[in-house]
């Protein structure tokens, strides 16, 4: 094992896979090799020190190739350093802290799986042209059309950058 650390992800719209990218390059600029891929190329956790994964949430929960990822790796993600984080538009609206602790709930599923050492909640960016059209999709559009979040990018770059950087330590790094 070397001090290499993979940053992976599950995406949708391509918010969290710019999420993961963000890391990715924080990481890298505090000295650390990092591979940042998706969960679907990943094949063997060996080469890695650490691990940071992260999924978008839709329908409350993470993607299915996330689950997936994480059940097929439990075992091994157990040994290493472990953090997690997710993007969810929800943490775009204006009363986002009291659904805070509600996405807790949602990615239990993650937790009892695989313990992470730090969690990070994310906001995402929402654009319906990326999105493809569903029931979920529609409702999503009708809570947009009340006011409850708006169409763009709502990443806080820096929030991403501080718990990024608040990892080193965790990480063993």
């Amino acid at each position: 094992m070397n001090d290499k650390v993979l940053v992976t992800y599950a995406s949708r719209a391509g918010s969290t896979a710019g999420v993961a990218e963000a890391i990715g390059k924080t990481l890298t600029e505090s000295g650390i090799q990092v591979d940042v891929l998706p969960m679907q190329e990943v094949e063997d956790l060996a080469p890695y020190r650490a691990v940071v994964a992260g999924s978008a949430i839709r329908g409350r929960k993470w993607l299915p190739e996330a689950m997936e990822f994480l059940h097929d790796h439990q075992g091994e993600l157990r040994q290493k350093p472990f953090a997690a984080f997710m993007v969810c538009i929800t943490l775009s609206m204006k009363n986002a802290e009291q659904y805070r602790e509600g996405l807790k709930d949602w990615t239990k599923p993650v937790y009892d799986m695989v313990r992470p050492v730090c969690e990070g909640y994310f906001a995402g960016a929402l654009d319906f042209s990326k999105i493809p059209f569903s029931l979920n999709t529609l409702a999503m559009r009708l809570v947009a059309l009340a006011g409850a979040w708006k169409e763009g990018d709502h990443c806080d770059w820096n929030a991403i950058r501080t718990w990024t950087e608040s990892l080193l330590p965790l990480l063993h790094l």
